[in-house]
């Protein structure tokens, strides 16, 4: 039998593996810091919007591009949204391409000496 993990594993899993990252509580979701700035919020059902969901921040005018091109997957997510942040559906998308995303987003906030001890890892930019 398969054994299936709920979806708060599969992001834990990808975040953990990130250098310095902490995982603490945050408006009653399981959120995840680089020294003390957030890179990926876990979103279950958030106000009964039906969606199991990580938010991550994303590159400056990604945002847009990435709900032109896949709205199944990905969409702006409140408060954050504003600020360029994606939210990302995690039922129809893959881990590799999830980790890919999450792994952006630890660079986007993670201090620059930190980046370096990534440089060369798999799938890391």
């Amino acid at each position: 039998m398969k054994k299936t993990r709920k979806p708060i594993d599969r992001v834990r899993r990808i975040c953990l593996t990130m250098p310095e990252c902490e995982e603490r509580l945050s408006h009653g979701e399981p959120t995840f810091f680089v020294r003390k700035k957030v890179f990926a919020m876990f979103a279950n059902n958030h106000h009964h919007d039906g969606r199991v969901a990580v938010w991550l921040p994303a590159g400056p005018g990604l945002q847009a591009m990435m709900i032109h091109d896949a709205p199944e997957i990905f969409f702006k997510p409140p408060y954050v949204g504003a600020r360029g942040w994606i939210g990302v559906q995690l039922s129809p998308i893959g881990d590799a391409e999830l980790t890919t995303l999450i792994r952006n987003a630890w660079h986007l906030v993670a201090p620059r000496m930190l980046q370096k001890t990534m440089i060369g890892q798999p799938g890391y930019l």
